[in-house]
């Protein structure tokens, strides 16, 4: 028995918001003083640094829990089950469902039971429930389903990443650019195929790093200071994303069995190209090589940081032959790694 994706989908939000839509926006020091330098430098820099041109947003009218519902209609479809047979449902989020204009999170009942009730699937043994893991959510759900499914507890699970970020961020926080809303997809299940989840790796580092990324109060003193929004320390989970992440893909690609010069693909979590170019050399120089060209598909140009969703609706444009020159065959071995909130770490190799 193998452990495999057999079906994926995503939701792309269809609101686009290019870096030219924050040149109105007014931006602040974390003490609330002007920033120095006028937008159009702000955006020409942040676009260097991080490589997103722009984002996506979902409309008014839809939350977290409705995105995750669409993709998991889609991944039941590609895969081609009975959602009856589905004997877990592991909805991997941050913030809950947050509601244009609303100033708090809803998660009751979890966003997991909403996307059950949505599907209108009747069995009570189907569990669903939401995981808090930080951007690495979706990879820490699919390890789960794995270890469910190994443990004989399971044989079919449906894992989700969904989030929507432009309903937690500070538009007076130059980081609020980075964020962006999405959902992505998968039926992890029991096979005789060959391949599927071959090794994995995770770890949660919390003596120093526990608050690099927070809620915290908006940039404007006018602000209502009991109203919070995404924070992060920058600077300390780049050097932290960087020390960590490659150690924990060796670690995973040991574990696994399968020699550097076989892997076809990396998957990581994006939030910051230039980041995730420094941690993709870091972890080839391990092994005394330069990465392949192409071996690190990218979707944040276009996208830009949906947390969880990143991975997963990565995974799933290259499964649908949506991303330019990319593709997945079977056979391929491909690595997903991830960082984020926690701080969490974790990584997969799988075998398509």
């Amino acid at each position: 028995m193998n452990i495999k994706i057999t079906g994926s989908g995503s939701y792309i939000p269809t609101e686009v918001v290019s870096n030219i839509d924050f040149a109105q926006h007014t931006f602040l020091n974390d003490d609330g003083t002007p920033f120095p330098h006028p937008n159009d430098v702000v955006a020409e820099k942040f676009l260097e640094i991080t490589g997103i041109q722009e984002r996506r947003y979902v409309t008014d009218n839809l939350c977290t829990s409705d995105i995750a519902l669409i993709a998991a209609e889609k991944a039941i479809e590609d895969a081609k089950i009975d959602r009856e047979t589905i004997d877990y449902i592991i909805l991997a989020h941050n913030f809950g469902d947050v509601k244009k204009g609303a100033i708090q999170s809803d998660i009751l009942p979890s966003l997991a039971t909403r996307v059950k009730h949505g599907l209108k699937i009747k069995n009570p043994k189907c569990v669903a429930y939401d995981i808090l893991f930080g951007c690495p959510g979706w990879v820490e759900g699919v390890i789960q389903a794995y270890a469910f499914i190994k443990a004989g507890m399971a044989k079919k699970c449906l894992v989700i990443g969904a989030e929507t970020l432009s309903r937690v961020v500070d538009l007076h926080d130059r980081d609020s650019m980075i964020y962006s809303d999405g959902a992505g997809a998968t039926i992890v299940e029991a096979t005789d195929d060959e391949g599927g989840i071959l090794a994995h790796e995770t770890a949660t580092f919390t003596y120093d790093e526990a608050y690099y990324l927070f809620f915290g109060n908006s940039f404007n003193k006018d602000h209502d200071p009991d109203v919070r929004y995404i924070k992060m320390h920058g600077r300390k989970i780049y050097e932290f994303a960087l020390s960590n992440v490659p150690k924990a893909m060796a670690s995973c690609l040991e574990k696994s069995g399968v020699p550097i010069e076989k892997v076809k693909k990396v998957l990581i979590h994006q939030a910051n190209e230039k980041m995730d170019e420094a941690i993709i050399h870091r972890f080839f120089k391990q092994y005394k090589q330069s990465p392949p060209e192409g071996i690190m598909p990218m979707s944040i140009h276009k996208l830009g940081n949906s947390s969880v969703a990143t991975v997963p609706t990565l995974f799933d444009l290259m499964m649908k032959g949506k991303l330019e020159n990319q593709e997945l065959k079977k056979g391929d071995v491909i690595i997903f790694a991830s960082v984020g909130s926690g701080m969490n770490i974790n990584a997969i190799v799988y075998e398509m």
